[in-house]
């Protein structure tokens, strides 16, 4: 057996994502993504279960196929695939038979396509599109510019279209210009309901909308108190949305609400102080259109993070009942429902992905894609720990050693800070962390204020970046250096991603304990982030300020902007740093990233600037795979020249 994971290992990996069960639950589709090194690239295919013996099989391979439904009497598949051109990507939906196979092609854009419905008679097909042409001139009159992931988006629009599965005859919806996010189809025929922004600078408001495709009017059911962001149809009289209600701002938990559409009264269905949603970091999700909330047999299926884990919840129809259906040491990623059991992606530090069924109380696991190299690994199991802070709050952390550990000795060690802020570490597969480890590396990584999956006065540091969950960061390494003896005081390094490399620039701003930091796709300062970036001009006020609708250049936040931005600290900081950061990242552009590496050279501080063309803010989790690679090695290399 080898000693844990290389960095070439990702091309090993197998992710299995978007397991969906058939109506009359005798077969599941899953998909199954290998990240090719030798490709450069994700390449999927689409997996059918047979639900009597749980054995599976391919059924689809060619141009990147993904995102599979059912389509009503179980003998159909529809999915999208992705085929290259000289003219660029050409997007395709297509069906598949189950019995007699084929792959035919119903629609096909250069257009981004994504959450494909299915009518209940089978019929119709509900999507959205991105339209807008690319401009070799580009003349804007809107923000934001650009998005992350999807480039130039002045002139972009995501509409809704509906497709005849016969014919490929389709039509674009009249629903005013609201841009779409999500949809389904409603129960009475001819109505559709949505999620749309009708204000791009307002990207944060969002409605839930009912559209009759008929009378073509579409009505608005949901006011601007409430955050829209998506929903899942119970019956002929209610519709069930996630939401937040804006009373810790953008830092709100998410909670569900049920909207009775007879009338258009909602109101809160559950009152629980955690967040419902799945936001745990991992490195090895698979392409998913999985519904993040579901109605079966008068109950909502939900996800809820609780501390460093993804437990699947239920709540009933009237509000009675909520209740964990399973939770554990593990994080329950996509999910289908049926009458009789629950198909399941589940994955925890030492295991990647796979399928499960929970059915009669008990768990079984239904595929084995990664035993062979996980089998062929000995992998590092993370400890968990817990410690109280100075002002007696409780803080979540795990410790992950080498995967040859020996006692007596003593390790290099790297504190990692995950992004967000409103995201969590815990009990799910991180590949990098891994590698790290094998590397030689102690991790120490944690679950400071502002991280979800706590109470919602933990996680609203809004207008605190850098206090109290500074003092947590830094506790929580004085905690472990007092605690483990295995843990070097002399070799201490620190990285993080986004929040988590704003963190890192902080923490060498204000502290010379560590011996080297590698910043990732960070933030320097807030106030050029505000005008630069896809969410900035919102987010910024909102979590910087402490508050919507405060930008920098009021005289009453402009200092705090200033206060809160690492740079202002830059002549501190005395720490050799390594900044990564990719040049497509439209979430924290690449000017931090340079903004930080030009004052460390002229200050004279060892540092090294390392950029990633094509890459976005997303580079570490679906990046190529080779630039994932390489990434990796830089920060390997980096912490082992410091910390050695």
């Amino acid at each position: 057996m080898e000693v844990g994971l290389k960095v070439e290992d990702i091309d090993r990996l197998r992710l299995v994502s978007d397991p969906k069960i058939s109506y009359n639950q005798r077969y599941t589709v899953f998909t199954l993504t290998h990240p090719s090194l030798e490709k450069n690239a994700y390449l999927s295919s689409i997996w059918l279960m047979d639900n009597s013996d749980w054995s599976y099989n391919q059924v689809v391979g060619e141009d990147n196929p993904r995102f599979p439904e059912w389509v009503p009497g179980d003998k159909e598949i529809i999915y999208l695939s992705t085929r290259e051109e000289s003219g660029g990507k050409v997007n395709e939906i297509k069906i598949y038979d189950i019995n007699r196979g084929g792959g035919r092609i119903i629609y096909s854009t250069k257009n981004p396509v994504s959450n494909l419905r299915v009518s209940s008679d089978g019929r119709t097909i509900l999507f959205i599109e991105q339209t807008g042409e690319k401009e070799d001139v580009m003349v804007i009159d809107s923000i934001p510019i650009w998005f992350n992931g999807k480039g130039f988006t002045y002139n972009k629009k995501n509409v809704l279209n509906l497709l005849d599965k016969y014919s490929g005859n389709y039509i674009k919806l009249d629903i005013g210009g609201i841009d779409v996010s999500y949809e389904e189809f409603g129960y009475a025929k001819g109505i559709i309901y949505f999620v749309g922004t009708p204000d791009r600078e307002k990207p944060y408001i969002t409605h839930l909308y009912r559209h009759d495709v008929d009378s073509g009017e579409t009505i608005r059911l949901t006011d601007e108190s409430i955050r829209v962001l998506d929903f899942t149809v119970c019956g002929d009289a209610y519709i069930v949305f996630r939401g937040q209600d804006f009373s810790h701002g953008l830092s709100t938990h998410r909670k569900l609400y049920r909207l009775d559409t007879r009338n258009g009264d909602y109101s809160l269905l559950t009152d629980i102080d955690l967040d419902i949603v799945n936001a745990i970091n991992c490195d090895v999700r698979g392409p998913s259109s999985s519904r993040p909330i579901q109605f079966k047999d008068k109950y909502i299926y939900f996800p809820l993070s609780k501390g460093g884990s993804v437990a699947l919840y239920r709540v009933s129809l009237d509000g009675d009942v909520i209740e964990p259906v399973f939770e554990g040491d593990f994080t329950v990623e996509n999910y289908s429902v049926s009458r009789d059991y629950i198909i399941f992606t589940r994955h925890d530090p030492s295991n990647p992905p796979e399928i499960y069924v929970y059915m009669h109380g008990e768990f079984s696991r239904l595929t084995g894609f990664n035993d062979f190299i996980i089998q062929r690994r000995k992998l590092s199991r993370p400890s968990h720990f817990r410690f109280r802070a100075s002002d007696g709050e409780y803080i979540d952390g795990w410790i992950m050693k080498p995967p040859d550990f020996k006692e007596g000795s003593r390790y290099p060690s790297i504190l990692y800070i995950h992004g967000g802020p409103a995201t969590t570490f815990g009990y799910s597969f991180m590949y990098e962390f891994q590698v790290l480890a094998s590397a030689g590396f102690v991790l120490i990584y944690t679950n400071p204020r502002g991280s979800t999956g706590y109470s919602q006065l933990f996680k609203d540091i809004r207008g605190q970046y850098g206090e109290r969950d500074y003092k947590d960061l830094m506790e929580a390494v004085e905690y472990v250096l007092s605690e483990y003896d295995f843990i070097d005081r002399d070799r201490l390094g620190v990285t993080g991603g986004s929040y988590g490399g704003f963190m890192t620039n902080w923490i060498i701003g204000h502290t010379d304990i560590f011996k080297a930091a590698v910043t990732q796709r960070s933030i320097c300062n807030w106030i050029s982030k505000f005008g630069t970036t896809d969410i900035g001009f919102y987010f910024n006020s909102d979590q910087i300020a402490g508050g919507l609708g405060r930008p920098f250049w009021d005289d009453d936040y402009f200092e705090v902007y200033w206060d809160k931005s690492p740079l202002k600290y830059v002549k501190k900081i005395r720490t050799p740093t390594l900044i990564i950061h990719s040049i497509e990242d439209y979430r924290c552009w690449v000017d931090q990233a340079i903004q930080l590496f030009t004052a460390l050279k002229l200050l004279g501080v060892d540092t090294r600037l390392v950029l990633f063309p094509g890459e976005n803010h997303d580079l570490s989790r679906t990046g190529k795979p080779r630039n994932r690679v390489e990434r990796i090695k830089h920060i390997i290399e980096w912490f082992k020249k410091y910390l050695s």
